[in-house]
């Protein structure tokens, strides 16, 4: 072989399956190298009872990656670009975004629902005081703000196992990103509801009254910084479109200095042409005020447009949600 690819993952299916996707198109532009991908055991796989935030955030189930990058024993990293935090150790970069999956949340439900003729407001689908299982405190806050009467209770482990759990009755609802599910083939988009895993009903939450995780829905193939053989084997398979939007999400966030400790939604996308639109939320935890501000901005300086809804909430009280 006249090149390598050596690629990090976290060991779970759903990360094994982005890497492996990642892999394989490698291979196909780039017929004469090899690709091997290695796995790596995160502290937020380790510790699934307990929360993100006692976790210490995002960065549980990125550090083991990037430091396996930093000591040269992988090339790349690849990653749900919801999970990566804003801030990337020294010597680290995205190096690419592939095309954006969908961005919208998945409500799966335990009990099937029935022919429906209107989606838009996926929550009339649960009775009241319904308990719905999440580890998100976005999606809480969003679940509170508009239906106070369901039970939301914390809801950790992968995809599968989620689902079990699901199956086995602990919940009446559960939330999960719909990218997720369409890359494992779990979803049938073509019915109403749609269909997961063939066992449960589901409807989508949709922007603007539900706002998406930063970065959901996008790959982040993190690298070194100084690596410019991997960029230029990379560079097929990135998006300026999704690169664009991610970055103005990233940088709203982190100027608003949330981290995983506030709920925080916000989604940005390239319409048409060069304009880059943009609408971010910050919540309280209990769903009981948000505040919220949208722009647009041009897609070659994508981070200035989400700094600046970012201070346009904070001097309108997001800082006190924060």
């Amino acid at each position: 072989m006249a090149d390598k690819v050596v690629i990090g993952s976290r060991g779970s299916q759903l990360a094994l399956t982005q890497s492996n996707w990642v892999a394989d198109e490698l291979r196909r532009f780039h017929e004469d190298i090899e690709v091997e991908v290695i796995e790596y055991k995160t502290s937020g796989d380790k510790n699934l009872a307990a929360s993100l935030s006692e976790l210490g955030g995002k960065g549980a189930f990125t550090k083991e990656l990037e430091d396996a990058l930093l000591q040269n024993k992988c090339d790349i990293a690849v990653h749900s670009l919801k999970d990566l935090p804003t801030e990337l150790p020294d010597g680290l970069r995205i190096a690419c975004t592939p095309t954006r999956e969908t961005i919208e949340d998945s409500l799966i439900f335990r009990k099937r629902i029935g022919t429906v003729d209107d989606d838009s407001d996926a929550l009339v689908f649960l009775a009241k005081g319904a308990t719905v299982g999440t580890s998100s405190l976005r999606r809480k806050a969003m679940l509170l703000a508009s239906r106070p009467d369901l039970n939301v209770i914390e809801w950790r482990g992968n995809v599968d196992t989620r689902l079990a759990k699901l199956a086995e009755g602990g919940a009446d609802a559960i939330i999960l990103a719909a990218a997720g599910l369409s890359r494992l083939g779990l979803i049938d988009f073509s019915t109403r509801p749609d269909r997961v895993d063939s066992r449960f009903d589901a409807l989508a939450l949709k922007p603007k009254s539900w706002l998406p995780a930063v970065g959901q829905g996008a790959l982040a193939i993190e690298a070194r910084a100084d690596d410019d053989r991997v960029t230029h084997l990379l560079a097929p398979l990135h998006d300026a479109a999704t690169f664009a939007s991610t970055a103005a999400e990233r940088a709203f966030l982190n100027r608003l200095g949330a981290g995983c400790q506030a709920p925080v939604g916000a989604y940005a996308r390239v319409p048409e042409g060069s304009t880059l639109k943009m609408i971010g939320r910050v919540l309280a935890k209990d769903g009981s005020v948000a505040v919220e501000h949208q722009g647009a901005g041009e897609i070659d300086n994508p981070r200035a447009l989400g700094v600046r809804i970012a201070e346009w909430c904070l001097s309108h009280g997001a800082d006190k949600l924060i």
